[in-house]
């Protein structure tokens, strides 16, 4: 109870903090991507999130730094344009013609909330409508957005900003465009910004380059001028800054559904995304020959001891009786904590689906890989769709192991996975709060998420298990007879068939064959890089599958042989050993793979990755336990026992 009460209290606390945040805040009706333009028509920017490059979690309201929410109106625009240019517009046609091109209405107004996908406040993504003024095909050489004057307040926000690397992010029509704050010059390394000698300076200016195809626009980028950089060094003396932007369109070729293919080769991202069939042609090979001679080896030391066996007679079949043999009437004996065991294989095998049939959509572009935050939302949903297949197996386990307390199964199964990520949600998601970050869910968000599970996954779970009750099949169907009293277990093995090496060796094997392909998955996920390649992901995905499962099928028979029957948990536990293998490799990533830092890009970094690496655990560990029961009864069932 006393468990509960806390978990509930530290549940609501997050989720009161977070509708204070604005729940009931007037939305902005969300801008349809794929609009078809008419000449002159309005063009929406909507702004983002602004945020560390190398943190790619910690990031913050667009508006949380000083930036202009209003437009300049027409007479601010022209006194600052002639400033700008240094002419005086003297004939009166002249002056019309410019007006007219450059007609500003001054209705925009900035800073106020869109309405967006599941998938996007998943991904911290807190959409805003900005000022500024575009019309489909009207070029604008340069228009002032807005006159101001920073203070010492503002001046330290951004300062600290542009020292921590910020990058701000924007879309039109759904297509995302970076660019950074502002830069540093001259900053020693060591000793960081020297009075007298480094410079911080701000862009004022943005460009838009904007690529149309006939009536559509399918490219977008925003530079940052450096010519017009303001030096805002000195925070102590009030700055005078003019925010400004210009604008260009050109005729593009690429389709409209191909828009999202060139952001793989953006100029911002770090490094090129190049297609890695080397390494995945390596991973392959390495699994033919692992898989080879597993099968080469085990095949002549089954087939020897099959031989052996079957010549023995009844007279001399206890004389002779050794390895693994000689357990055979405990090898089938149950393993202890049967209710979190079932559970566990049946969360696992639940994942293993959900994630095929993700990586499934995804390939076959049932589901976005380029829109924000689908990946995840698509996961969710698949994974309360999925809830009644963890269910049915788990229970179904259970009653195979003459299990009586099938509901407390059902429970177990039903949250073993999302009870932990909980604990990691409201962890990171207070962190989140705290800093005020994005980052943190909103409520309509929770509270979505939380209907989602309460009224699709539950009802779902035990359906599962009322059907794995009253229609699957609770027969084990065991090969061999098992004894009322355990054999005894021999204590002494040599070392390099312990259980420490053996988990080792499970673990190692199948993380070398994903190994090149996990840097690339980390660098999508706690990135900048787009990640599209959903047919090497799935290819290498069931390559881990196949992998574990025959390293979990070899260990398993080195384990019988030396007489040990605990070989449930013992399987379980070794072909999820890749999943701690992964988490290991996600330090390393950390310190040595990037430039992330930070209390809220820490929290969420490796509490996230122990919910991965723990769902990988279940799914390898359920794998590798099913692969290694068809081997035993196959082999127990083909010799003669008693």
């Amino acid at each position: 109870m006393r468990a509960s009460s806390i978990l509930s209290l530290l549940l609501w606390s997050s989720v009161i903090s977070t509708a204070s945040a604005g729940l009931f805040k007037k939305k902005h009706r969300r801008q349809k991507a794929g609009t078809k333009y008419a000449q002159h028509d309005e063009v929406h920017i909507v702004v983002n999130k602004v945020g560390p490059f190398n943190n790619p979690t910690e990031t913050y309201r667009y508006y949380s730094l000083p930036f202009c929410r209003t437009h300049a109106d027409e007479s601010a625009h022209k006194e600052a344009y002639e400033e700008e240019r240094n002419i005086a517009l003297a004939e009166e046609e002249e002056e019309a013609s410019y007006l007219r091109k450059l007609e500003i209405k001054g209705n925009r107004i900035g800073a106020e909330r869109h309405k967006q996908r599941l998938g996007e406040s998943i991904a911290g993504d807190r959409r805003e409508t900005s000022p500024y003024e575009l019309s489909f095909q009207d070029d604008i050489e340069w228009r002032l957005l807005c006159k101001t004057t920073l203070d010492k307040r503002d001046l330290i926000k951004l300062k600290e900003a542009i020292h921590n690397n910020y990058f701000f992010e924007m879309f039109i029509e759904d297509l995302p465009m970076w660019g950074y704050v502002g830069d540093i010059e001259d900053e020693d390394e060591i000793l960081g910004e020297v009075e007298g000698q480094s410079h911080t300076y701000l862009f004022p200016h943005l460009h838009f380059r904007l690529g149309y195809n006939k009536n559509q626009i399918v490219s977008a980028t925003v530079t940052t001028e450096r010519d017009r950089k303001v030096d805002i060094t000195n925070v102590n003396k009030p700055t005078p800054v003019q925010f400004s932007y210009s604008v260009e369109y050109f005729e593009d070729d690429l389709p409209w559904r191909m828009r999202m293919t060139r952001y793989a080769d953006s100029r911002f991202l770090p490094g090129s995304f190049e297609i890695h069939w080397l390494s995945i042609i390596n991973s392959f090979v390495l699994v033919l020959l692992l898989t080879a001679f597993l099968t080469i080896i085990l095949m002549r030391v089954l087939k020897n001891d099959f031989s052996r066996y079957m010549e023995i007679d009844d007279s001399t079949m206890e004389e002779e009786e050794s390895g693994w043999k000689l357990i055979h009437g405990d090898v089938f004996r149950f393993p202890e904590y049967p209710v979190l065991f079932c559970a566990s294989v049946g969360t696992g095998v639940q994942l293993t689906i959900a994630t095929l049939l993700l990586l499934g959509l995804a390939l076959t572009g049932m589901i976005s890989t380029t829109r924000r935050g689908s990946i995840l939302a698509g996961m969710v949903i698949l994974y309360c769709l999925t809830t009644t297949v963890g269910a049915y197996i788990s229970t179904r386990l259970y009653f195979q192991m003459n299990g009586k307390n099938w509901v407390r199964c059902v429970l177990f199964t039903a949250g073993l996975f999302p009870v932990p990520t909980s604990f990691v949600f409201m962890w990171v998601n207070t962190v989140a709060l705290f800093h005020g970050s994005t980052s943190a869910l909103p409520f309509s968000t929770i509270f979505t998420i939380a209907a989602i599970f309460a009224l699709v996954a539950l009802p779902l779970t035990v359906l599962g298990g009322i059907v794995a009750k009253n229609y699957a099949n609770h027969d084990f169907n065991a090969p061999t007879r098992t004894t009322k009293v355990a054999r005894e277990i021999p204590t002494e093995v040599p070392w390099y068939r312990t259980r420490f090496v053996q988990m080792v060796i499970s673990g190692f094997l199948p993380f070398s064959a994903i190994y090149i392909e996990l840097h690339y998955i980390f660098a999508s996920m706690w990135g900048h890089q787009i990640y599209t390649l959903f047919g090497i992901l799935l290819f290498a995905f069931v390559l881990l599958l196949v992998v574990t499962s025959f390293i979990s099928v070899a260990l398993l028979y080195f384990q019988l042989a030396k007489e040990d029957h605990r070989w449930w948990w013992s399987t379980f536990i070794n072909a999820g050993m890749t999943g701690l293998f992964i988490y290991a490799y996600s330090f390393f990533y950390y310190f040595h793979r990037s430039g992330m830092s930070g209390m809220l890009q820490s929290s969420f970094y490796f509490g996230y990755m122990s919910i991965v690496s723990f769902g990988f655990f279940l799914m390898l560990g359920s794998c590798g336990f099913h692969f290694s029961l068809l081997f035993v009864k196959h082999i127990y069932s083909r010799v003669k026992c008693d």
